[in-house]
């Protein structure tokens, strides 16, 4: 059968694909659109399934927040490098389950990957195995975070796509919410304040800071004192409310919020792929692998 032009113009719009094998789908279904797409889709997921054991450490943060701003949603994609993460196919997407699970009550990414996506008429992870064939890599939705405030608002930074952050604030306006998490994205507080810190955590640093002040030799009253000092210096470093504001390092975050009359309930903090293992390649011997596997 004769394969025009413009049947592989129309197939191409409907599946992204490329050319060649839009014309290899409609020539295997004679013709038949409908049934190409269905040859393209399977084929695609089966590519989908031979790349979900790449490393996808690259990806975009995205965060949708509601019109009152009490509810908020923040998610991150990975995909395996930076240029796919730039594609406006894959914004597309992210941006589309942000607002699902802003919209939805799923609270499980099994739940989440199981839902149908409204716009594509397929679940979030049919979607997903389409965009990994279309776009040649492993592609994630790993992880997603739901605020939803009761007695405040709910406030965001992302800065550009690679870091998110969602704060609770109460008492506060979303100028306030914003700068205090434009704060958290640049000095990385471990949490609020002091009752957010585990017991042992202190303890374990008590005890380093300890062994170390012996080393001076001098008396145990001043050794106390000395290892006081250095946990409540140890706690401002990693408490938001002891951490210096970074618009006006000379108060701290605590006394801004005080002086507003507000306080942080809750923070969140993303950054594209921490926490997962990259591998490390050598571009000099995969080049030489092709070679010789040739």
């Amino acid at each position: 059968m004769n394969i025009s032009a413009g049947m592989v113009k129309e197939l191409r719009e409907r599946t992204g694909s490329g050319m060649m094998e839009c014309k290899k789908a409609l020539v295997e279904a004679n013709g038949d659109l409908e049934a190409a797409v269905e040859i393209m889709r399977k084929s695609g997921l089966a590519k989908a399934d031979k790349k979900s054991g790449r490393t996808a450490a690259e990806g975009l943060v995205t965060i949708a927040v509601s019109e009152d701003s009490k509810r908020a949603v923040m998610l991150e994609t990975n995909c395996e490098t930076d240029f796919v993460a730039k594609n406006e196919d894959l914004i597309e997407f992210t941006d589309q389950v942000a607002q699902c699970i802003l919209d939805s009550p799923v609270g499980s990414l099994d739940a989440l990957l199981a839902t149908v996506l409204p716009v594509a008429g397929i679940s979030i992870d049919e979607r997903r195995k389409e965009l990994i064939a279309k776009l040649g890599e492993n592609i994630n939705v790993r992880r997603f975070e739901r605020f939803v405030s009761e007695a405040g608002i709910n406030a965001s930074y992302l800065h550009g796509v690679r870091i998110g952050v969602l704060v609770e604030v109460v008492g506060g306006d979303l100028d306030l919410g914003r700068d205090i998490a434009m704060h958290v994205a640049a000095s990385r507080p471990v949490c609020v304040d002091e009752s957010g810190v585990p017991a042992e955590t202190i303890d374990k640093e008590k005890t380093i800071f300890s062994a170390q002040a012996e080393t001076s030799g001098k008396p145990a009253n001043i050794i106390e004192k000395m290892v006081e000092g250095r946990i409540k210096k140890y706690l401002a470093e990693i408490t938001l409310v002891g951490q210096p504001f970074v618009k006006d390092p000379d108060q701290t975050v605590g006394a801004l919020l005080k002086s507003k009359g507000a306080s942080v309930s809750r923070f969140t903090r993303y950054e594209v792929g921490e926490g997962i293992e990259k591998e490390e390649s050598n571009f000099a011997e995969e080049v030489m692998a092709q070679v010789r596997g040739s």
